[in-house]
């Protein structure tokens, strides 16, 4: 590396060129503080580290999401790379699309790939009319596997969940309290088992105020969202939870089709707290998954399994946080 390059990299990382060529020489006499100072320089200014100071991996972990549409599974994913790299580890991201490869080829590639785990993202274990025996075979050869939006009592792995009941009566005592009488919820096909959960808490949340139930089902999508909220605004409803921000978009959209604002007519709650939705018109009330923690989670609880830890038959349910922004309002006067 000639001395342009090495007097650029010592005035990124704020020390001389002698320390620079000790970093890149792999010299004793750096602090571990001053040595990364000097790696990431290089990292910043585009150079690639020489061969000897790139950190070996320990493994590949699979990471298997559904289409990244949404914008919570790239979070997702992008926060689980995080901790793999924390730890040595190098993700290997499989994303399932509309029409592309299943998820049991995305599973046979990256066990021919020799991972050393992987951990499925609202896969099919989330859905109560799939085949669960995909993943007892991979328990039974001993591949460490992580589960994370879905639970079956039938496969011996880890889930990672977040608390689908208590985000729904969060929403709806959120409304209840806003003064909302009729309130709705949108979710996706009756199969999913966080939407079977979502389900009965705003149920429950509902029934406590007796309330009438009132669900509509349709796709994980704007315009699934869309869909379900017309079927609600028909019946009358003044406030909507969704089953996902994306959701949330389209119930706000068929608001606005009908000449109603929100939140002056009607109230919309996501769920996710998705990237940038804090910006949309208006700012989405919604309630946060809490993505850093079940990440931290899902790795953690891999790599046990990983370094020699028995598989446990457990879930690990996180909870949710209500954020509230622009979407959410006063409930309909009374003498509308």
């Amino acid at each position: 590396m000639n001395g342009t390059r090495l007097s650029d990299i010592a005035a990124q990382a704020g020390v001389s060129e002698a320390t620079v060529s000790r970093v890149l020489n792999g010299r004793p006499g750096v602090s571990a503080a001053t040595r990364q100072a000097v790696l990431a320089a290089l990292d910043v200014m585009g150079y690639e580290r020489p061969q000897r100071l790139r950190q070996r991996s320990n493994g590949l972990v699979g990471l298997v999401t559904p289409e990244l549409d949404n914008p919570i599974f790239p979070a997702f994913a992008q926060a689980v790379e995080k901790v793999l790299i924390q730890h040595g580890y190098t993700a290997v991201l499989c994303t399932q699309l509309p029409g592309g490869a299943p998820e049991d080829e995305f599973t046979e590639m990256l066990i021919d790939r020799g991972v050393s785990g992987i951990v499925f993202v609202s896969g099919l274990h989330a859905d109560t009319t799939a085949r669960m025996d995909r993943y007892t075979r991979l328990t039974d050869r001993g591949l460490p596997i992580v589960l994370v939006d879905g639970y079956n009592e039938h496969i011996a792995a880890p889930f990672i969940s977040p608390d689908d009941r208590l985000a729904a009566g969060l929403a709806v005592r959120h409304l209840v309290d806003l003064g909302h009488e009729r309130i709705g919820l949108a979710v996706g096909p009756a199969r999913f088992v966080p939407v079977i959960r979502k389900t009965a808490g705003y149920r429950e949340a509902v029934r406590r105020v007796a309330g009438e139930e009132l669900v509509a089902h349709s796709l994980f999508s704007v315009e699934g969202g869309q869909a379900a909220a017309a079927v609600l605004l028909e019946r009358g409803c003044t406030g909507i939870v969704c089953a996902s921000d994306l959701m949330a978009l389209g119930a706000i959209r068929a608001c606005r089709a009908r000449g109603l604002t929100v939140p002056g007519d009607v109230s919309v709650v996501g769920f996710d707290d998705s990237p940038l939705i804090a910006f949309t018109d208006p700012p989405l009330t919604t309630v946060r998954k809490p993505i850093g923690p079940m990440a931290a989670a899902a790795v953690e609880t891999l790599l046990e399994a990983v370094n020699g830890a028995p598989a446990k038959h457990v879930e690990l349910v996180f909870q949710p946080e209500l954020v509230v922004r622009g979407s959410t309002g006063s409930g309909p006067l009374v003498s509308r």
